[in-house]
């Protein structure tokens, strides 16, 4: 098992300094107003694994203000003691002072891949923004996904990465007016838009098969069992075909494209453009018809789903960030989330204005209140 043993922050969003020590497996709840620094908190705990964080945000973005000009000899930063299969490890990122990218070390030595983080423990958080996930965009379901086949396969970042470099070329390429773009530098393009594409759709269809038989266990319980599927191009022919032919299916559709990728950018086809599907199996309805609680039941029980598939493959539960969750079920979901969680082992730290919504485990959890940047 790997959690959180203590943290430090500096010049972190509202944090001028703060720390927590002698922290414990299991519960952590933070209570505090609303604006009071709580989310903030989880978002700095985010950053100890892959990714950009619980919010998506820039680097520069997590400075505190105040700081940001005036003061570039401390930027921000986030250090921790971290309890893992390997030992006490400490696990450290920030903000480098010469630059806007992250710095990330262990054991106080630089490192330069993010993925290693996903060596000593996984985060994987819910948010209040995450309400409209099944009714909102398809980039915003396409994003939680991919956030969720990060901590399952960290490789999945550098395809992603190499894939929208690529798309971002061709782009600049086919709109520059200018000058009629080189045919060797475009078709080199496409090709790694093709390979990285359907490595990147093939790893989504992988991950989601692997991601349904973990809802499964949701069957009896306060949280529905969701169907999933993607509705995606490139996806469907892996369905179907062998990857190297999709690849030259790719490539072709791309090479045919180009008029009118040049007019309206980006690219009319390719793993950007998937969409996740998710129905409420028991009432045979998608999740965009769903009430809104019964779309925060589906979405708590993804979250849940993940961490099992994650404990099953890592032989560890994943770090769980659960912001204003408590206080918007209803009791009976409330205490069979928690007993969940306990069966799980995992290290859960949630949030919530009123500490009472976790009267239930108050003999089981560790509690902290937060006040404008202030931990007690």
């Amino acid at each position: 098992m790997s959690y959180i043993k203590s943290i430090r922050l500096n010049n972190f969003r509202n944090y001028e300094t703060a720390s927590i020590s002698n922290i414990e497996s299991g519960f952590v709840i933070l209570s505090g107003a609303n604006g009071a620094g709580k989310t903030n908190l989880l978002e700095a705990i985010s950053y100890i694994s892959p990714g950009r964080g619980l919010r998506n945000a820039k680097i520069s973005d997590l400075q505190k203000a105040g700081y940001l000009n005036n003061s570039p000899s401390q930027p921000w930063g986030i250090s921790t003691q971290v309890q893992t299969d390997f030992g006490e490890i400490k696990i450290g990122t920030g903000k480098n002072p010469q630059n806007d990218r992250r710095l990330i070390k262990i054991q106080g030595e630089i490192v330069k891949s993010q993925a290693l983080l996903s060596e000593y423990l996984s985060c994987i958080w819910i948010t209040p923004q995450m309400d409209g996930l099944f009714r909102g965009g398809a980039s915003d379901r396409r994003h939680f996904i991919d956030r969720l086949l990060l901590t399952y396969d960290p490789a999945h970042a550098g395809r992603t990465t190499r894939y929208e470099n690529a798309l971002r070329q061709r782009s600049k390429l086919l709109k520059d007016e200018t000058k009629k773009p080189d045919p060797s530098w475009l078709k080199g393009l496409e090709l790694q838009m093709a390979e990285t594409g359907v490595a990147i759709a093939a790893g989504r269809l992988d991950f989601l098969e692997r991601l349904q038989m973990a809802c499964m266990k949701n069957k009896g319980t306060a949280f529905p069992y969701a169907e999933l599927s993607f509705k995606g191009i490139i996806e469907n022919q892996l369905q179907n075909y062998a990857a190297v032919e999709v690849e030259d299916f790719f490539l072709k559709a791309l090479e045919q494209s180009r008029g009118l990728d040049a007019i309206a950018g980006g690219a009319s086809i390719g793993p950007h453009r998937t969409d996740l599907q998710v129905m409420y199996v028991e009432k045979n309805m998608e999740a965009n018809q769903c009430s809104t609680g019964e779309q925060k039941a589906l979405l708590i029980g993804l979250i849940l789903a993940h961490a099992r598939l994650l404990l099953a493959d890592q032989g560890r539960p994943p770090i769980l960030l659960l912001d204003e969750v408590a206080a918007h079920l209803d009791e009976h979901r409330r205490a069979v989330l928690f007993q969940i969680l306990k069966d799980m082992g995992n290290q859960v730290w949630m949030t919530g204005t009123d500490k009472h919504a976790f009267a239930s485990i108050d003999k089981q959890a560790q509690f902290y209140s937060v006040d404008d940047g202030i931990i007690n």
